[in-house]
C-alpha cells in the first residue's frame, strides 16, 4: 500500500518526492519508496459563479439581489482541468491507503488541499504535514511527525467562512452599486475598507493648512540652543533682540544612559514594509521574492504573522548566526554575539515562527540568486543577526539655559556600545540611499557646569512651517492595514487590522488592477473613482472595524469558539441590509460621478460644448446637441484615411484639415488635398474636400 502526498506546487511537491526517495516520474506525479507525490497548481477548485445557481444571474439587476446561494456549489478551473484529473486518478487508485495534505501550512493551504479532496470524492482517510521550512532536514521531520487530518477541520471552516463570506459580500455588493451607478464597480469586503485609508489620507491632506512657526536660536562657541516654537513673528523677532549678545546661564545639565533594544525579527508584513522603505519594493513583489527563496529552501515559511522562534529552535542559533553572518559580505570582520532569549517565545508565534534563513542558505550559491531575491535574502540574514545582538547604548545629555528671561535647549549625544547597530550600520552602508528621516546620532556637546555663564551669545531667527501629513506607500499603508480598527478590539484579540499577512499585498495589487488607485514614484494614490466609489458607499462596507471584527471572529471559527454557521447567517443578514437600505436609491443615483474623464479635443461648432473622443468618434458632451464626427464616415474610409484626434481639433479649430496622400477610388491614384468641415446641422456632419491651388 501507499501514501499519496499533495503539495500545492509542482516545485514543492518535487522538493517533497526527492526527500522521501519518490524519483520514477509519472504524468503529474512522482512515485517512489512507498509514496506518491503530486500537486495543486494553486486554486484548483473555487466556488461556482452567480450563474451556476440560476440563469437569470448572468445579467445584472437589483430586483434579483441578495444572491444566497442555499447549498454552496464549486467548480473547476477550467485551465488547471488536467492536474485535476490527475489527483483524482491518483485518489481512486485501490493501494492508496491515505492522503497527506502538504500544501502551505496555513488557512488557505488548508482550503486548497480540502476543496480538491472533497470535490475528487475522496474519503480515505488524510494526514497533515505542517513545517515552517523546505530543508530535507525539516520535511523529513515533518514526515516523522504527520497529523491527524481531522485536527484541522476547524481551520478549513475559518478558511471556508472567509472565502463564503468573500463571495457574498463581493457578489452582491459589487453587483448593488454597479447596477445603481451603471459602472462596474467593485466593493470588496477587505479592498474597500484599505481604498477608505487611501482616500481619508487624500482627504486630510487636502484639508491641511500650513501654518508658519519660529523658533530663536542661541550660538556659542560649538553650542547651538534652541526656544520654544512661536507662532508671531514679531515676538519671536522682539525675543531675538533681547537676548542677542547677552549672556545665558546654564541652569540644568541632565545626563543619562539610554538603551535602545534590537529589532524584532521579521513577519511577512514587516518584512514588506521594510523591503518597501529601503528598495521600493511592492508589497507583492517582496512575496514573491521571499516564496521563491523559500521554494529554495534559503529561507522559512513566509505567510506568517509571527515575530518570534520556539523553544526547540533556541539550540541551533547560535550555529546558524556564525554561519550566515560569515558568508554575508558586508559582515566581514564582525563576531557577532548570540543572545537567543530575546527572539524565542513559544507563546506568541502562532500557525509559523518568524521568517529567518535556513542552514542552507550559507552554502547557497548567494552572487548567482536574481537581483530581488539576494536583496530580500539579505535583509532577512541581517535581521536576524541584529536581533540576536547586544542592546546599543548611548549617554545622552540635555542642556538647560536661561538668557533674556527665555530658556533654551541643546541635546547631544554619543555612543557608549554600539551593539545591534554595529551589525546593522554594515549593513544599511551597503545601500545606495540612506533611509528618509534617518538621521545620524547627535554629537557631543561641550562640558559645562550649572551656573555657568556664556557671554556675548548671538541669536538668530529660524522660520518653519507644519508639515501636511503624508501619502501612502505601500510601506505605511500596510502598517495602517495591520493596525485598522485594533481600538475597537478587544486588548486580547489575536488578529487585528485589515486581512492577513497572506492577503495584504493581493488586496494592494487589485486595487491598483481595477483602476481605483495608482501608484506614482513610491506613493499609493487613489484615483477619481477611487475617491468617487469611498464618497457613496455606506459605513458598513467601508469600515475598518467591521472588516477587522470578521477577521477576529474567522480565528474563534478556528478556534472552536465560534461556529461556522452563525458566522456566514450574520454575513447573509448584513448582505440582505445593504440590498434593501439603498434600493431606494435607484432612482436618484448620480450616474455622473463614476463617467470617465474625458480630455476635450475642440469646441463643438453648434452650442459651444466639448468635443470628446469616444472609441468610435467625437461627439458632443451635451447630448441634446446631437454634433458628432464619426471616425466610420465613408468621406475618410473611402479615400483609406483615419479620422485622427489631430485632424478633429484642427477641424473644429479653424474648420480645414490638411489630408495628404488620399485614394482616389476612380484612378487608384493618390492626391493631396484640405478637408473642409461642412456642418448645416442635420443628422450628420457632413465634409468637403478643397484642393490647393496648383502652380
Amino acid at each position: 500500500m501507499c501514501r499519496l502526498v499533495i503539495a500545492e506546487k509542482p516545485s514543492v511537491g518535487q522538493a517533497i518526492a526527492h526527500v522521501l526517495g519518490a524519483t520514477e516520474r509519472g504524468d503529474g506525479y512522482m512515485e517512489g519508496g512507498g509514496w506518491l507525490v503530486s500537486w495543486c497548481v494553486g486554486h484548483l477548485v473555487g466556488l461556482a459563479p452567480a450563474d451556476t445557481y440560476d440563469p437569470k444571474y448572468s445579467k445584472w439587476a437589483y430586483e434579483d439581489l441578495p444572491i444566497v446561494p442555499g447549498c454552496w456549489q464549486y467548480v473547476a478551473d477550467q485551465t488547471k482541468e488536467k492536474q485535476l484529473a490527475v489527483l483524482r486518478a491518483l485518489m481512486g487508485r485501490e493501494d492508496i491507503s491515505a492522503v497527506v495534505c502538504a500544501t502551505d501550512a496555513g488557512r488557505e493551504g488548508q482550503l486548497i488541499f480540502q476543496l480538491v479532496y472533497d470535490f475528487c470524492g475522496c474519503n480515505k482517510p488524510t494526514l497533515r504535514l505542517w513545517i515552517s521550512s523546505m530543508e530535507e532536514q525539516a520535511i523529513r521531520e515533518g514526515f516523522d511527525r504527520l497529523k491527524d487530518g481531522a485536527d484541522y477541520d476547524r481551520l478549513y471552516q475559518s478558511a471556508l467562512c472567509r472565502s463564503q463570506a468573500d463571495w457574498l459580500v463581493g457578489i452582491n455588493a459589487t453587483r448593488l452599486f454597479s447596477v445603481l451607478y451603471h459602472r462596474t464597480l467593485n466593493v470588496g469586503r477587505v479592498q474597500t475598507p484599505t481604498l477608505a485609508l487611501l482616500v481619508e489620507r487624500e482627504a486630510a491632506i487636502a484639508a491641511f493648512k500650513k501654518e508658519k512657526f519660529y523658533t530663536v536660536q542661541l550660538m556659542a562657541g560649538a553650542l547651538t540652543a534652541e526656544g520654544d516654537r512661536m507662532k508671531d513673528k514679531k515676538d519671536a523677532e522682539k525675543m531675538r533682540t533681547v537676548c542677542d549678545g547677552q549672556t545665558a546661564t546654564v541652569q540644568k545639565v541632565e545626563k543619562k544612559e539610554k538603551a535602545q533594544l534590537p529589532p524584532k525579527l521579521y513577519d511577512l508584513t514587516g518584512l514588506q514594509r521594510e523591503a518597501n522603505r529601503l528598495y521600493g519594493y511592492t508589497a507583492q513583489q517582496t512575496l514573491d521574492y521571499t516564496q521563491a527563496l523559500y521554494e529554495k529552501r534559503l529561507v522559512t515559511y513566509p505567510r506568517t504573522d509571527s515575530r518570534y522562534l520556539t523553544e526547540d529552535m533556541a539550540a541551533g542559533l547560535p550555529a546558524l548566526v556564525e554561519a550566515v553572518a560569515g558568508v554575508l559580505p558586508f559582515f566581514s570582520g564582525l563576531r557577532p554575539s548570540v543572545n537567543a532569549g530575546q527572539v524565542v517565545d513559544g507563546s506568541k508565534v502562532s500557525d509559523h515562527h518568524a521568517i529567518i534563513p535556513t542552514p542552507s542558505m550559507p552554502g547557497a550559491d548567494l552572487p548567482g540568486l536574481p537581483a530581488g531575491e539576494k536583496a530580500v535574502l539579505y535583509l532577512i540574514a541581517a535581521r536576524l543577526v541584529c536581533a540576536v545582538g547586544e542592546k546599543s547604548v548611548t549617554a545622552e545629555t540635555t542642556l538647560s539655559l536661561s538668557c533674556g528671561g527665555h530658556t533654551f535647549t541643546a541635546k547631544g549625544c554619543t555612543v557608549t556600545a554600539e551593539g545591534w547597530k554595529a551589525a546593522d550600520h554594515a549593513f544599511r552602508a551597503t545601500l545606495k540611499e540612506r533611509e528618509d528621516g534617518k538621521e545620524p546620532d547627535g554629537g557631543l556637546l561641550p562640558e559645562l557646569a550649572e551656573g555657568q555663564e556664556l557671554s556675548g551669545v548671538t541669536a538668530s531667527l529660524r522660520e518653519g512651517a507644519t508639515a501636511p501629513p503624508k501619502h501612502f506607500t505601500e510601506d505605511t499603508l500596510l502598517s495602517a492595514m495591520e493596525c485598522a480598527g485594533a481600538g475597537d478590539m478587544p486588548e486580547d484579540a489575536e488578529r487585528k487590522g485589515l486581512g492577513t499577512p497572506a492577503t495584504r499585498a493581493s488586496i494592494i495589487e487589485k486595487l491598483v488592477k481595477t483602476g481605483f488607485v495608482e501608484r506614482k514614484q513610491r506613493a499609493l494614490l487613489p484615483t477619481q473613482k477611487g475617491h468617487n466609489l469611498i464618497a457613496v458607499l455606506p459605513e458598513l462596507v467601508k469600515s475598518p472595524a467591521l472588516t477587522a471584527e470578521w477577521e477576529q471572529k474567522l480565528k474563534q471559527v478556528e478556534r472552536g469558539e465560534l461556529d461556522s454557521a452563525d458566522f456566514m447567517a450574520g454575513i447573509t443578514q448584513l448582505t440582505a441590509e445593504l440590498v434593501g437600505q439603498y434600493g431606494a436609491l435607484r432612482e436618484s443615483a448620480d450616474t455622473s460621478l463614476f463617467q470617465p474623464v474625458r480630455e476635450a479635443v475642440g469646441v463643438c461648432p453648434r452650442c459651444g460644448g466639448k468635443v470628446v473622443e469616444i472609441p468610435k468618434g467625437f461627439v458632443c458632451e451635451n447630448r441634446d446637441c446631437g454634433f458628432a464626427m464619426w471616425k466610420g464616415s465613408r468621406f475618410f474610409t473611402a479615400k483609406k484615411k483615419e479620422l485622427t484626434a489631430k485632424t478633429a481639433a484642427a477641424l473644429l479649430k479653424t474648420g480645414r484639415a490638411k489630408l495628404t496622400g488620399c485614394y482616389s477610388e476612380k484612378s487608384g491614384k493618390t492626391y493631396d488635398a484640405v478637408a473642409v468641415l461642412d456642418d448645416t446641422g442635420g443628422q450628420y456632419v457632413n465634409f468637403k474636400l478643397e484642393f490647393p491651388d496648383r502652380k
